[in-house]
């Protein structure tokens, strides 16, 4: 009896393990010429808490940028605003599988692919996890990831989509 409940015991904490789904993305730099360098990976797991996302990132500039999950899975070059080649067009905009057209931060109820800023250290190293309480591995598989230049404030004002500015690296969940 003592190995049956043993064995029971082992198969429902290997099923509960078993359970969290994984990711992990590759992260390229990007320019206007297309897809570059890779600057390591994110490691996407979901959680209680919604999905976690591990970043093991170096060589971005410091401080806290941008960090959003865009709808198209392609990290190439397009026209920007101006007509002019431009970083990471492909991946198209936010992800907003409801259409808010809202850019609220990853609490609000606006653009489902708004994540917390990615923050990187004085040395370009990012490796503090992030939440995301609204997104699961599987939704944000076949979806581009997109590291801005500049941080956002979840808003759109004074600038559109929290004035994270260009785009400067992304990946592909596949």
């Amino acid at each position: 009896m003592k190995t049956y409940i043993a064995t029971l015991a082992a198969a429902i904490v290997t099923a509960g393990a078993a359970y969290a789904a994984n990711e992990t993305v590759t992260m390229n730099m990007i320019d206007a010429n297309g897809v570059g360098k890779s600057i390591g990976t994110l490691d996407l797991t979901d959680t209680n808490e919604g999905l976690r996302i591990t970043p093991h990132l170096d060589g971005l500039p410091p401080g806290d940028h941008g960090f959003h999950v865009h709808v198209n899975p392609n990290c190439g070059p397009g026209n920007g605003p101006n007509g002019q080649p431009a970083a990471g067009i492909a991946a198209g905009g936010h992800y907003d599988p409801a259409n808010t057209g809202k850019h609220l931060g990853p609490l609000g109820n606006g653009h489902k692919g708004d994540l917390l800023v990615l923050t990187v250290d004085a040395s370009g190293k990012a490796t503090k996890a992030v939440v995301a309480p609204h997104l699961t591995v599987a939704e944000v598989k076949g979806h581009s990831i997109m590291i801005h230049a500049g941080g956002d404030n979840y808003s759109d004002q004074p600038a559109p989509l929290g004035g994270g500015g260009a785009r400067i690296a992304c990946g592909v969940a596949k």
